[in-house]
């Protein structure tokens, strides 16, 4: 996000004595300081309307959020979060660049001016709300297990998982989940869900926690998984939102904007769309 900060510079009318001028220019001062954090606080909308692109980080191997298909002969990045992301920057008339990383940098990238905005299944947490915005919930879902097939019938619970190598994505709420239920030495990060689908096929890991529209695409494109259905992992925190830079009220609103016109519906069908895609 490379923000354009507009100073607003009062001129302080000195009037009458020195006692006077000296309270007028501690006035002016505030005001300044005021009307500055204001303009950074707006600054993030305007910046991309300024440059005429809205730049986005994602992490795309988590399909049908976001995940790479070759179309008409070129590799792109697609899915019901690049959906969203399209429209906006329609709504706003701008273009859209996508730039694709590790889920764990993200927020990095956000909060060094690399990216605008983040889309790319992220939780709203109490963690992330420290350190950066977000808008409304689009989606929700729950999280599954993907083990070997025959595996799926033998895990009803938690405790049925223990002493078992637990895969997750790292930086996702999905690794927050395994941390809070696991041993640390029975849980293994990688950056992408692609790489955990094929440690569990080598059998490196035993299961690997996803988000349920990640983990029936998984099972459906790839032999020899399966998803255990009778156990459920709810999220506590809700669902998923759009991240951007802290205190970006405008930006915030824009997008609240655009995803209260698709509306529930049409984010839904975007969302079976994009499962269509998926080889």
């Amino acid at each position: 996000m490379k923000r354009t900060l507009l100073k607003r510079i009062g001129i302080g009318i000195l009037v009458g004595v020195m006692s006077i001028s000296l309270i007028s220019c501690g006035s002016t001062t505030d005001s300044k300081k005021s009307n500055d954090t204001s303009a950074a606080a707006s600054s993030s909308l305007e910046a991309i309307k300024s440059k005429g692109k809205l730049v986005i980080g994602t992490s795309a191997d988590y399909p049908p959020y976001e995940f790479h298909k070759e179309v008409d002969g070129k590799d792109e990045i697609v899915g019901f979060d690049i959906d969203i992301a399209k429209q906006f920057a329609k709504d706003l008339g701008v273009e859209l660049e996508v730039k694709d990383m590790a889920f764990d940098g993200l927020l990095v990238a956000l909060q060094s001016d690399k990216v605008d905005m983040v889309f790319a299944g992220m939780t709203p947490t109490e963690e992330r709300k420290q350190n950066v915005d977000f808008s409304d919930m689009y989606y929700t879902a729950t999280h599954r297990f993907i083990v070997r097939s025959g595996d799926e019938t033998k895990i009803t619970s938690m405790d049925d998982l223990k002493g078992k190598k637990i895969g997750v994505q790292k930086g996702s709420i999905q690794e927050g989940i395994a941390k809070d239920n696991f041993d640390a030495a029975d849980i293994k990060s990688l950056d992408k869900v692609t790489d955990l689908i094929l440690d569990l096929k080598n059998n490196k890991v035993d299961a690997v926690l996803a988000e349920l529209p990640v983990a029936e695409i998984n099972v459906e494109k790839n032999s020899g998984i399966a998803m255990v259905k009778d156990l459920v992992v709810k999220d506590p925190d809700g669902g998923v939102a759009i991240a951007m830079k802290k205190d970006s009220p405008e930006l915030r609103d824009a997008i609240n904007n655009t995803i209260k016109t698709l509306g529930q519906d049409k984010i839904n069908q975007m969302a079976k769309d994009a499962n269509n895609l998926v080889e």
